[in-house]
């Protein structure tokens, strides 16, 4: 994934919590790699990846996992999506709901639904990990507690409070690890969220 993904931009790894030798692989691939101890959560580590580019004078940050569900041969796409005038705030890979197994598909399709009520707007896919930030996005998310997958959902409720633009792009649906996803945790936790979501959106941030 990192030699892959560096043939487009330079490459940070947060390695959340890792007990094998996670970070020094990456480093020989030829990242630069952050090592967060204990394992905090997805939100943590981005949050510890905002930190690092903003401190480097990033105007922006692109996103993947790295357990082989995003291609990097797609990260152009979202530069493409970035470079226009003005620059979305947030642009996000549109996974095809059709291609997952039954059931996330319809838990992607039931959770659309109700996270699009929450902030009033359509919202086709608000869990997808692959996404380009901006620099004002990274900055008003700086402050979040949320350490898990809530995370991405809640940025997507900042850039609407903040009255800011998300671009989508079209990605491939890849499934080829086992998920470590909990349905009843990751459905209470959702739920949780989209109520927050209805709560913040209605006040705007400066």
């Amino acid at each position: 994934m990192v030699r892959a993904a560096r043939k487009h931009l330079p490459v940070l790894v947060v390695d959340d919590g890792s007990k094998d030798d996670t970070a020094e692989q990456a480093r020989l691939a030829g990242a630069t790699v952050l090592e967060q101890r204990p394992n905090k959560g997805k939100g943590a580590a981005l949050r510890l990846g905002f930190e690092h580019a903003l401190a480097d004078g990033f105007d922006a940050v692109l996103t993947l996992d790295a357990d082989g569900q995003h291609d990097p041969a797609e990260i152009p796409k979202f530069i493409a999506a970035y470079e226009v005038e003005p620059p979305p705030d947030l642009v996000i890979g549109r996974r095809n709901f059709r291609t997952m197994p039954p059931t996330r598909r319809m838990a992607n399709e039931l959770g659309g639904r109700a996270f699009s009520w929450a902030v009033g707007e359509r919202i086709p896919d608000n869990q997808s990990g692959y996404r380009l930030i901006g620099r004002r996005v990274m900055n008003a998310t700086l402050g979040s507690d949320e350490g898990g997958f809530e995370f991405e959902v809640e940025m997507i409720t900042t850039v609407i409070r903040l009255g800011g633009t998300i671009a989508w792009v079209p990605i491939r649906t890849i499934y080829g690890t086992p998920s470590h996803i909990r349905p009843v945790d990751h459905f209470r936790h959702f739920i949780r969220v989209v109520r927050k979501a209805r709560r913040d959106v209605r006040t705007p941030l400066g």
